[in-house]
């Protein structure tokens, strides 16, 4: 379902934010990115979203040309394109409902979507994604009085509300305490599970990511260096996603532990 062939990336100081990824992806598979920041995670998400052009190389989703897109097909594209931000990328003085139904504007195509009108079939959609994500009491909530873990929530609601082809989040719980971390991630798993949507997840919490995702994309230098299941991320794995030049590493820097540990065990707080 998702292609990516020797993508590449260079911004125009010379960064070269991605040297060559190539991955596969099928319908219903939730899948961890991880690495080091700057290491090409988010840059990967936003060209696949159509957000970053790459220098070269292709992203076939659905059997489309992403990159051969122009700016009127992308649109169309990214209707059916779930993005979740690491700061919510709310309106905060919008309700909850309201928010979520902005996951429908481009399927809204009437003058009406302008104002925020939108009729009972696409408010439906809304009501019902809030649901899933446990949040219906507060549809009619401002935004802006919603908690941390409330407000990426609503962004997952938004996000499942769009009926996507793929739901791509770039650090969804970075700015979440555990316990929140560990409720939201339990949330967009599940739901993209209930949907069989694929889903790509860029997060720095390791643990997090074996314990909810199907699979680990390990990208160190904009190069992915593992591709496989959670329980083959080995400590020698590790050193080459984390540690790829520990000589030249300070001896305060640590790598991200590996030590098990149960996320799911734990009793998560009630947001």
């Amino acid at each position: 379902m998702l292609e990516v062939n020797e993508l590449k990336v260079v911004y125009p100081n010379g960064t070269e934010a991605l040297k060559s990824i190539s991955i596969n992806a099928q319908r219903g598979e939730i899948i961890a990115v991880i690495g080091r920041s700057g290491a090409g995670k988010s840059t990967l998400l936003r060209c696949i979203n159509g957000l970053q052009k790459p220098t070269s190389g292709q992203i076939i989703l659905d059997g489309e040309n992403i990159t051969a897109m122009n700016n009127s097909q992308l649109r169309n594209a990214r209707c059916h394109i779930g993005f979740i931000w690491q700061e919510y990328n709310l309106v905060e003085r919008l309700p909850a409902l309201t928010n979520v139904l902005t996951g429908r504007l481009g399927h809204n195509r009437s003058l009406a979507s302008l104002v925020y009108y939108f009729d009972r079939g696409h408010r439906e959609i809304a009501l019902r994604s809030l649901e899933r994500v446990n949040l219906m009491h507060r549809a009619q909530l401002r935004a802006d009085q919603l908690s941390g873990g409330e407000k990426q929530r609503v962004a997952i609601a938004r996000a499942i509300a769009q009926q996507p082809k793929i739901i791509l989040a770039d650090e969804p719980v970075a700015s979440l305490d555990p316990e929140l971390s560990v409720q939201v991630m339990s949330d967009l798993a599940r739901v993209a599970r209930e949907d069989g949507v694929l889903t790509l997840i860029n997060i720095h919490h390791v643990e997090l990511a074996k314990e909810f995702t199907d699979r680990l994309i390990g990208i160190a230098q904009g190069m992915v260096v593992y591709d496989g299941a959670p329980d083959g991320l080995t400590d020698e794995i590790m050193h080459r996603i984390y540690r790829f030049d520990a000589d030249k590493a300070l001896p305060h820097e640590k790598m991200p532990s590996l030590e098990p540990r149960s996320f799911a065990a734990q009793q998560p707080l009630v947001i």
